[in-house]
């Protein structure tokens, strides 16, 4: 009996409000017109995954890169309307993007 049925054996007649959290995540939109191009490069020796052309919200393309980097557990940076990967992700950011319904177009071989 977990805490949702004891609380509902107590107060019948209450009725659980749903939590808007959960509902506004399953239903966010991503304004996308063009695709978004995914590119990779070397600085310095290193390799990077770089992700540009997004039309919609800054703050929405800043959650997506945040959302990126927990995801491949690495590190990143937005800057300029790019999100910058370290390393090369191309493959898995494509897959992920595409899962979230973005148009993605791989650049750069």
């Amino acid at each position: 009996m977990d805490l949702q049925d004891q609380l509902k054996n107590l107060f019948p007649d209450h009725k659980a409000p749903e939590t808007p959290k959960e509902a506004q995540k399953e239903n966010t939109i991503w304004l996308q017109n063009d695709p978004i191009i995914c590119k990779y490069e070397k600085r310095k020796g290193k390799p990077i995954t770089i992700l540009e052309g997004y039309n919609g919200a800054i703050d929405d393309f800043k959650k997506l890169a945040k959302e990126l980097k927990t995801k491949l557990s690495v590190g990143g940076s937005f800057k300029d309307d790019k999100i910058i990967i370290q390393g090369d992700y191309r493959d898995k950011i494509m897959s992920l993007l595409k899962e979230k319904g973005f148009n993605v177009k791989r650049v750069g071989g």
